[in-house]
């Protein structure tokens, strides 16, 4: 872990703020969304030029209502690669407007076309109702291969926070169920298990934006009984096994509460023969990825 934050990181963390803000964890789930929309509306940076943005909607089944998707397609012949997007906000927060900029930008840069997924949120919809559309979404769009003009082979998965929980997720229920194998999973600070005791959440676990308090309250909604922490939907590093699943990229930040979790599930990985790659930003904080306005 670097001794210091990125310059720009502690700037945003010394900013002044509003005496009037009400943290998101007091506020109930409606208003704290309302208030994180405005909040990352000043962070996220602008949109990437020469994307084509659509909103599509994946079809109900028996287990999920319809899941609206917004596609980012660059201007790429196909059949191109997709990166299925789950993203994140503690399964609370968040939405497709707020990673607009993110998977603009990621469509741009990677000369893929990205599908975001709008999953369902708690408490309204407590787990597995999140798990269950983003498995769905990643159905639809290898069923859609053809429509989408996009290569079968080239599905990758990735998600942020608890995005990142989901993509893990889903590559297990895909492994499971023999369907596709994505070519990848991109996991980023994920949230992997919400019990461990580590030294980064004891380290990062208030001052740096994403704190205890908010993970426990996000918890709280997000789980119908404590006793659901230890479903490996909810927390893959507790899964009977990792073998099988695609290889990994895994994006973690050294003043983060998560750090230290996302790192154990990339050395989950080695010992069960994932190919993997852990890189850690040791400057930043959780959240940095979908911060390109002010990093």
């Amino acid at each position: 872990m670097a001794s210091l934050l990125h310059p720009q990181a502690q700037a945003l963390l010394d900013a002044p703020v509003d005496p009037q803000a009400v943290p998101w964890h007091k506020l109930p789930p409606t208003e704290a969304r309302a208030s994180h929309r405005k909040a990352m509306a000043l962070l996220c940076g602008e949109t990437a030029s020469g994307i084509a943005i659509e909103n599509h909607i994946v079809p109900a089944t028996a287990q999920t209502p319809d899941v609206p998707v917004r596609i980012y397609t660059p201007d790429v012949s196909g059949p191109r690669p997709v990166v299925v997007f789950y993203h994140g906000g503690g399964f609370v927060l968040g939405g497709l407007d707020v990673y607009d900029a993110l998977c603009s930008r990621l469509a741009h840069g990677a000369d893929a076309v990205v599908v975001s997924a709008d999953y369902r949120l708690a408490p309204e919809h407590k787990f597995p109702a999140a798990p269950d559309d983003c498995l769905a979404v990643a159905r639809w769009v290898y069923d859609s291969a053809r429509e989408l003009e996009i290569d079968q082979d080239r599905i990758a998965l990735a998600g942020d926070s608890a995005g990142g929980n989901l993509a893990a997720v889903t590559c297990h229920a895909l492994r499971n169920e023999g369907l596709f194998q994505p070519c990848l999973q991109v996991l980023i600070y994920p949230m992997i298990d919400g019990t461990l005791d580590t030294a980064s959440r004891r380290r990062c676990g208030r001052g740096y934006r994403y704190t205890q308090v908010m993970e426990d309250w996000f918890y709280s909604l997000y789980l119908r009984t404590p006793a659901d922490h230890n479903d490996p939907r909810v927390s893959p590093l507790r899964a009977q096994s990792c073998a099988g699943l695609p290889p990994a990229l895994i994006l973690t930040a050294g003043f983060d509460p998560l750090c230290d979790e996302g790192e154990a599930y990339g050395a989950r990985f080695r010992d069960d023969g994932v190919p993997v790659d852990t890189i850690r930003f040791d400057d930043m904080m959780h959240g940095f990825c979908n911060m390109m306005g002010v990093l």
